[in-house]
Order: C-alpha cells, then sequence, then structure tokens
C-alpha cells in the first residue's frame, strides 16, 4: 500500500499520547503528511520533538470536543487515527463520567466534524474490555453478547457503535481495532510503569493488585502499529474490526519478576493484596485475557514479540532511557 497517496493528508487525535505518537512516527516515515490534534490532558508534547521540523508534521493543541476543530479538517483530509481516549481502564469506578466524557462524547463530536468533512475513512483503537469476561479464550472478533465489566469497556463499546451508525448513514468507512495490553516507551500507565514507580519507593517489597494470576496478552507498540497498517491496508468493508493482540498471555506475577530484574533487583519480596477468590487487581479488572488473533494473521501479520518478550524488552527501555526516576538501591 501506497500511504501517501491512499492515505492523503491524516489526522492522528491523541497522537501526542503514546500508541499515538509512536504512530505519528511511522506515518511520517512512510512520508504521510500528518496533523495532530491533542490537548495535552495525558499526552505529552516531548513525545513529539524528533518530528517538529518535518514539512509533513503539524501540531495543535485542541480538545477534540471544541467546535473549533471543524477548522482543522481542510479538504484533502482524507484519513483519521482515532486514539484519543482516557488511557485509564481502572479510573472508572470513582469517576465513571471520565470514560464516557473521554471516550464516547468526544467520538460523538469527532464524528459529527467528519460527516460534514471530506474524510474517507475513520481508524478507531478500541479495546479488548469490550468483550467483559468471555467464555472463549483466545476471544474471536464475532463473539457475543458483549457485556464489559468496566465504564471504559462499556465507552469503548458506545463509540463503536457510533462509528458504525455514521459510517453506514453518511458514507464514510471505519476500521476498529479492539487492543490488548499494548506497551512501549513513552507510555505512563499500566502495569510495568507502576511496578516501576512503586520500586523507586520501596526496592524490598512490591505489592501486586489481585491475587497476581491475572493472566493477559500483552504487544508490543511497534507491532500495535504494523498490525493497524495491515488492516487499514487490506480491509474491504464499510465497517470492520480486528482484533490486535498476540499469541500467548502472561500472569502479573511473572510481569513482577521481569520488572525487578529490568532494575537489577534481586531480593523482592512480591505480594499480592488479593485473595485465591478475589483475583481481580480492581474493580472492573478482567482476569483472563486473549484475543483470537486469526482475522489478521490471514491478512500476513502476526507480531514479532511475545508477551513475555514484549514485557523484558519494555522494561528493560524504560529503565535505560531514564524514563523513570532512578531507583535508589
Amino acid at each position: 500500500m501506497n500511504f501517501s497517496n491512499e492515505l492523503g493528508s491524516t489526522i492522528v487525535t491523541g497522537g501526542a499520547g503514546f500508541i499515538g505518537s509512536h504512530l505519528v512516527d511511522s506515518l511520517i516515515d512512510l512520508d504521510v503528511e500528518v496533523n495532530v490534534l491533542d490537548d495535552l490532558s495525558s499526552g505529552n508534547i516531548n513525545n513529539l520533538l524528533k518530528n517538529k521540523e518535518n514539512k509533513k508534521f503539524r501540531f495543535k493543541k485542541i480538545n477534540i470536543k471544541n467546535p473549533e476543530i471543524s477548522k482543522e479538517f481542510k479538504e484533502d483530509i482524507k484519513t483519521v487515527f482515532h486514539l484519543s481516549a482516557d488511557p485509564e481502564v481502572r479510573s472508572g469506578y470513582d469517576s465513571p463520567e471520565i470514560s464516557f466524557d473521554n471516550n464516547t462524547q468526544a467520538t460523538f463530536h469527532l464524528l459529527e466534524t467528519i460527516r460534514k468533512s471530506n474524510v474517507e475513512t475513520i481508524l478507531f483503537t478500541s479495546s479488548s474490555t469490550v468483550y467483559g469476561e468471555t467464555e472463549i479464550i483466545p476471544t474471536p472478533e464475532d463473539y457475543g453478547p458483549l457485556f464489559p465489566i468496566s465504564h471504559y469497556g462499556s465507552s469503548k463499546l458506545a463509540c463503536e457503535g457510533l462509528i458504525s451508525s455514521y459510517c453506514h448513514n453518511y458514507g464514510f468507512k471505519g476500521i476498529i481495532f479492539r487492543l490488548a495490553n499494548v506497551i512501549g516507551s513513552r507510555s505512563r500507565h499500566g502495569v510495568i510503569w507502576d511496578f516501576i514507580k512503586k520500586l523507586q519507593k520501596d526496592t524490598k517489597q512490591l505489592e501486586v493488585l489481585g491475587n497476581g494470576k491475572q493472566n493477559k496478552s500483552y504487544l508490543h507498540v511497534e507491532d500495535c502499529i504494523e498490525g493497524f497498517f495491515k488492516g487499514l491496508s487490506n480491509s474491504t468493508k464499510n465497517v470492520d474490526i480486528f482484533n490486535l493482540g498476540n499469541v500467548d498471555k502472561i500472569d502479573v506475577m511473572t510481569i513482577a519478576r521481569i520488572v525487578c530484574s529490568s532494575l537489577s533487583l534481586n531480593d523482592v519480596h512480591i505480594s499480592p493484596t488479593g485473595d485465591e477468590e478475589n483475583g481481580r487487581g480492581w474493580i472492573g479488572d478482567v482476569t483472563k485475557m486473549q484475543l483470537d488473533i486469526s482475522k489478521l494473521k490471514k491478512l500476513d501479520w502476526k507480531p514479532k514479540f511475545s508477551s513475555s518478550e514484549a514485557v523484558k524488552i519494555v522494561a528493560d527501555e524504560l529503565v535505560m532511557q531514564g524514563e523513570t526516576v532512578n531507583v535508589r538501591i
């Protein structure tokens, strides 16, 4: 696929965030014109500094619920990568409005702008959390009915429904990716980041939320971006859904040991907070998750790194690149 010609000029919402900034880097490398829209509420402008002088790159600090966003949708904008979202799954219990405001409502406002523009395709990053707790693992795209158990998951499922209705009513194309746990440099949330932050404070003990047996897939961000491009270049449906995850799973206790190893900490007492019956790390936590990725694999995509390999690479990256405060040993 010739991305410069077929994608045209692009918009990336949430482009200063973790996955968004990696996507921006890849698009620029492919000589695609990229317009980043981000209010920097969770993104970081430093993630985009390498592209600052590139003539194909443009940044606008703006919330996508702002009516002024319509001015950014010039005639040559053909593709929108919609990654702007609340990045925290577990924040919804105490503040359910966060997921609604930053995911569902924001997506509605974006779609309202898109339908009045010349955009031909929207790519949306959904989540494995839309499935809830499933009876089939690995879980295929056609699994249902879907019963999310977190506000985050329900908000992402609502976004999927909005995208489907808008695409069918207004003639543009929607490609939805349901993501497993995506990890990599620049991430500021998730289990690896949390463990490193805890070990900054106490190098002798590490608290693990839940019973430590939560078992899920983890995908390196490089594999994630390649999956986006593979699905985008091969999808022929008006609305299409792809699972994007890994071929295996890893449990939380193993992740904890990998992080300790990356920090050269050999005498850490790892203490789960939950008993055998209460395995969840928080209310709304899905304890087992692996997506069936055979649909993307049939398009000749597969992850380069296993879940454990990805975790080890990312833990080492975060430590070696100084993305965390030095741990006092």
